[in-house]
């Protein structure tokens, strides 16, 4: 059953070339940094093209709880009128982050500083998902926790009275766990630093120098070495969110398995550390092309033409290439199914603690719909069948998992027999428009019990 409501059924048909041009959501990972620094701020921030799934309305409701003026002004506008740094008030209630770890971590950062006492809690998946990546460098500040067994949620966390400056290198490739440092380094006294040795994606380390921060990056043989000051007083800022690069992803790579198509996906977000499917993709053979490229707010942009590739081929993908494309795993798997050969996805244990298990969860469906699947700790194998030999008719649980509902849904594409999830409905926490823009595409997704 989905945490959020009653389960909703959903099968995709093989379908005809899928044409035109796919308006997908703004980024979600910068459509949260902006509600969260704009609360941050003294001052208004406007935000243009906001991702209005249920994550990210989530956190908006929380910025509220804080103190902060958070408006809809309509069309995917927004605005927030923050309390500075170290402002959050005490909430009233319970936060409640739906099925966001982005979000629940986020903000378990930007509030830890402040002398208040916050209870977090989510849906069924999030409150299975582990806390303490991210409270265990949070008690470096001086806060203190309280969840259920495991670090789990609900979980209350008393903030720190008298914040110390942490340095703190992060233990496995997270930008959440390394983002909600920096956000309660911002009211900790000092230098915050935070060291990687991969980098993950880098919004949070952009959008605060964006937002007055003083911060530095510098390359060492430690690692990426993030050095923040705290105590600034942050600008308000005008934002204009990129579409996702992780929601253009399905409608992607659905094109490059549905014979004919042709698909554009305008003004895409292609930051470095999140371009990593697209690069694999060109890899195994895909008809990826960017057009007009260019910069806004600080972030790279394009527009990308998806075009029907059938000479795709399995490919050994670098684990170091892991972290700039961990979301896209699911929907990649989907297109490997359809190459020749084996498709290598090595480092990728993170996948584990996601909104479900997602190595576990693709494994079960691709093998349900007659694919190879060979996996392990943090490793896992598609066997392709090329192009037309893919026989589907499987049903597939999505685990409360939007990705792996929308990967399968592509899969049904271009399967010799449709494909079918037991519930579609966590697939509003990040791309809620996401049947009506297959459809107009020329897909054929039904609702069916």
């Amino acid at each position: 059953m989905s945490g959020h409501g009653t389960p909703i059924p959903m099968t995709s048909r093989p379908c005809g070339p899928l044409r035109g041009t796919a308006k997908v959501p703004g980024d979600k990972s910068i459509s949260h940094r902006s509600l969260i620094l704009g609360a941050l701020t003294v001052g208004e921030t406007r935000i243009t093209g906001l991702l209005e799934g249920e994550d990210v309305l989530d956190t908006a409701k929380a910025m509220r709880a804080f103190g902060a003026t958070v408006t809809d002004h309509g069309d995917a506008e927004w605005s927030v009128q923050g309390v500075g740094v170290g402002g959050f008030a005490e909430p009233d209630q319970v936060i409640d982050c739906g099925n966001s770890g982005t979000g629940v971590r986020l903000i378990m950062g930007a509030a830890a500083t402040s002398p208040i006492t916050v209870t977090y809690t989510g849906d069924a998946s999030l409150n299975g998902r582990p806390m303490a990546r991210v409270t265990d460098p949070l008690t470096l500040f001086g806060t203190q926790s309280y969840g259920r067994e495991g670090g789990r949620l609900p979980m209350t966390v008393v903030g720190a009275a008298d914040p110390i400056p942490v340095r703190y290198t992060v233990p496995v490739p997270s930008a959440q766990v390394k983002s909600a440092v920096l956000l309660a380094g911002l009211n900790a006294p000092g230098q915050t630093v935070v060291i990687e040795k991969e980098a993950t994606r880098d919004h949070t380390e952009r959008m605060l120098r964006g937002f007055g921060a003083t911060l530095t990056v510098e390359e060492t043989e430690e690692g990426r070495v993030i050095t923040l000051e705290g105590q600034p007083e942050l600008t308000p800022q005008d934002i204009v969110v990129p579409r996702d690069p992780s929601s253009a992803a399905f409608p992607v790579c659905a094109a490059l398995i549905v014979p004919g198509s042709d698909v554009l996906v305008p003004n895409i977000g292609l930051n470095p550390t999140r371009a990593g499917l697209f690069t694999t993709l060109q890899e195994m053979g895909a008809d990826l092309t960017f057009e007009n490229q260019r910069e806004e707010g600080g972030e790279p942009v394009a527009d990308l033409r998806a075009r029907f590739s059938p000479h795709l081929k399995g490919i050994a993908i670098p684990p170091e290439r892991a972290a700039s494309m961990i979301d896209e795993y699911p929907v990649l798997s989907v297109v490997a199914a359809f190459a020749e050969g084996v498709t290598d996805m090595q480092g990728v244990k993170e996948l584990r603690v996601k909104e479900s298990d997602r190595i576990d969860a693709m494994a079960k469906g691709l093998r349900a719909a007659g694919v190879a699947v060979d996996e392990g700790p943090d490793w896992w194998k598609v066997t392709g069948l090329g192009h037309g030999n893919v026989p589907g008719g499987a049903t597939v649980s999505s685990e409360l998992d939007h990705r792996i509902a929308m990967a399968f849904m592509v899969m049904g594409m271009a399967t010799q027999k449709p494909m079918r999830v037991d519930d579609g409905s966590p697939i509003a926490t990040s791309f809620p428009i996401f049947e009506t823009l297959m459809a107009d595409l020329g897909a054929q997704i039904v609702r069916a019990n």
